[in-house]
């Protein structure tokens, strides 16, 4: 990616879901990452929300990275070539990988198991330290409402530390998640 922009890793649905809110949060992640000066990771297949933020993104001037697993060629076909930079991978664990290391910062919109899977790995190589990068997740119609009971029962039951909470924001807006990545485009524009 572009040592200048900030590099937004994306993790959402390659479907739509049900609420036409989804689509519209995705179509405006796509356009503040654009027009934030940012480029865009994301798991490389044109379809579902994934689709439309790598498109909106384009649109709005974001150079696009999309890491797609081989078997998934024909199931989330990729954009057409001159809207991403595609790198084909031979499986879901290298894409994660790729996507890890090529993103500055991570945001979650609405998605299926893999996108609880892309959410859990980067939670949980964050609390090892392995990176310090802002994982933000934009809870469009309550979807992830669940979370955070979830993770707080895992705290009281002694399996992580109260300083969990800290690995991630939780935001209603994806205006709202820029907010929280603002100072990542002040770093980049020294």
């Amino acid at each position: 990616m572009d040592n200048k922009a900030p590099a937004i890793c994306v993790f959402c649905g390659s479907s739509s879901g049900a609420r036409p809110a989804y689509a519209a949060a995705a179509q405006q992640l796509g356009r503040l990452i654009g027009e934030n000066g940012c480029s865009l990771v994301f798991g490389g297949g044109n379809n579902g929300l994934m689709g439309i933020v790598a498109r909106s993104a384009h649109a709005a001037g974001a150079r696009v990275l999309g890491i797609l697993p081989d078997f998934l060629r024909r199931i989330e076909v990729p954009l057409a070539p001159e809207s991403e930079d595609l790198v084909i991978v031979p499986d879901m664990q290298i894409r994660k990988q790729k996507m890890l290391a090529a993103a500055d910062a991570f945001v979650l919109l609405p998605g299926g198991l893999g996108t609880f899977d892309e959410l859990f790995e980067v939670l949980s190589i964050s609390q090892l330290k392995v990176h310090d990068k802002p994982i933000v997740i934009v809870d469009t119609e309550g979807f992830f409402g669940v979370l955070r009971p979830l993770l707080e029962k895992v705290v009281q039951e002694g399996f992580a530390h109260r300083n969990i909470e800290a690995l991630y924001h939780v935001v209603k807006t994806p205006e709202a998640a820029m907010e929280k990545l603002a100072p990542l485009f002040r770093h980049a524009a020294r």
